[in-house]
């Protein structure tokens, strides 16, 4: 079941994909922006949105490996012509994200404090996290079932339902902040950092709707539960365990970034904030054709189409680039403006702009980096990436980054830090990727020489 790759198979994929994808930035940074411009405690209330962002996007790249895992598994049947096998494995899938979900709402509740305290939060920014954290907790499950249907969707070769449901509650949570954060008068009192979380809570929640909505008129794929396990549930979870441990440590990076700008006072977290929240903007634009790579991939290694599998590969690199490019003329054009949508505050604009080229510069790896780790996914190598990540992780990340946080390089260290570890991730990843099709070339030559 080949597929030729044109840029009109990829881009049909891709563009959906981009636009689903930076909506999730585009309401962090929308709740950023908002919550920055609030009257009262702007930098407190824009550092702890930061701190809590930050966790819940850790738990969602976490527990959201479960779309990928599902995804793979529906794109390399739809390519061996055999999704009929898949339709049990399903409503287990969805039945497992939501035990999960319930489970962390319970745990990180009650825990919340403590949590908070891990990144370094006191005081004030300690309390608004807190208060902002307990609303937006139940959010976790409503995201994580529809995550697992938007790769459901992408493992069928659609992104556009994904895309629209997601435009859908990026809009509303949009609308929402304004009307929670600022109130109405004489209708709604200003609810301030609590209402940025009511906002995105409501939209969670309509997504998820709308998700299940589409799976249920649009799909094969019913909630019909079988009693018995399906013979791909092991599959599942032993490619969702290891692309959960490839993203802890991911996460794990994150999470000492933050802390250390956190420890460093609350103008650097809040720049900082800034600056983590403009690079996933970036990193989700870039993922839409990581999922395009994803979706295919797992189509044409299904189907043993190598030859279309590398031309693909090269493909994909091309448009990141590309697109790493049109980003980065856009920054540098509005290098002087684009801190000033988020704050006020000089001392925060002056620490952020010391590090925005960081940003633009980390770009051109990432948009490597993403594409691989996107088709590496949907081929099922995700031994690999949970091995490599962990390898650059701790043998490069960290050790930079504290090598920076000793040489008192502060937010300019940490993201010197990011930029050597995602050129470390990119190159690893391009390595193997073309050693092992070459390999696969090279058998599948013998194979057919034999037939002969």
């Amino acid at each position: 079941m080949s597929q030729k790759v044109s840029f009109q198979t990829i881009n049909r994929l891709a563009i959906p994909s981009i636009l689903a994808g930076i909506i999730e930035p585009v309401i962090s940074i929308s709740d950023t922006a908002i919550i920055g411009h609030i009257k009262e405690f702007p930098t407190e209330s824009l550092a702890a949105v930061g701190l809590v962002g930050s966790f819940m996007s850790a738990l969602f790249w976490i527990l959201g490996q479960t779309k990928n895992a599902i995804s793979t598994i529906i794109s390399q049947k739809l390519g061996q012509n055999r999704l009929k096998s898949v339709v049990s494995l399903v409503p287990q899938v969805l039945g497992f994200n939501l035990f999960l979900g319930i489970f962390l709402v319970i745990l990180t509740y009650i825990f919340a404090e403590e949590i908070f305290r891990f990144y370094s939060a006191k005081n004030l920014i300690l309390k608004l996290s807190i208060d902002y954290y307990r609303i937006r907790a139940f959010g976790l499950i409503f995201t994580l079932i529809t995550f697992t249907l938007f790769g459901i969707f992408r493992g069928l070769q659609n992104t556009w339902w994904a895309m629209l449901i997601s435009i859908t509650g990026g809009l509303l949570n949009i609308l929402l902040d304004f009307i929670f954060v600022y109130g109405i008068a004489g209708i709604i009192q200003p609810m301030n950092i609590q209402g940025a979380a009511w906002a995105s809570l409501t939209a969670q929640f309509v997504m998820m709707l709308l998700a299940i909505y589409v799976f249920l008129k649009k799909t094969p794929f019913k909630l019909h539960w079988n009693k018995q396990f399906h013979p791909e549930i092991k599959r599942f979870l032993v490619l969702t365990y290891n692309l959960i441990i490839r993203t802890i440590a991911l996460n794990f990076a994150i999470f000492l970034s933050n802390k250390l700008a956190t420890s460093y006072g609350k103008e650097y977290i809040a720049a900082h904030v800034i600056a983590m929240n403009i690079w996933l903007f970036t990193a989700f634009f870039i993922d839409g054709y990581a999922d395009a790579g994803n979706s295919l991939a797992g189509k044409l290694i299904g189907a043993k189409d190598y030859k279309n599998l590398k031309i693909l590969s090269k493909k994909l690199t091309k448009y990141g680039i590309r697109v790493a490019l049109i980003l980065a003329l856009i920054f540098i054009a509005l290098y002087p403006f684009v801190g000033k949508l988020f704050t006020k505050d000089i001392v925060v604009l002056i620490k952020f702009q010391q590090i925005f080229w960081l940003i633009i510069l980390i770009l051109f790896s990432e948009s490597i980096a993403f594409i691989f780790d996107g088709m590496f996914k949907g081929l099922g190598w995700v031994e690999y990436l949970r091995n490599m990540q962990l390898i650059t992780t701790f043998l490069v990340f960290i050790p930079v980054l504290y090598l920076m946080d000793y040489l008192d390089l502060k937010l300019i260290g940490i993201w010197i830090t990011y930029n050597i570890w995602m050129l470390s991730r990119a190159g690893s990843l391009w390595i193997k990727f073309n050693r092992t099709l070459k390999n696969y070339i090279k058998s599948n030559k013998k194979l057919k020489s034999i037939a002969e």
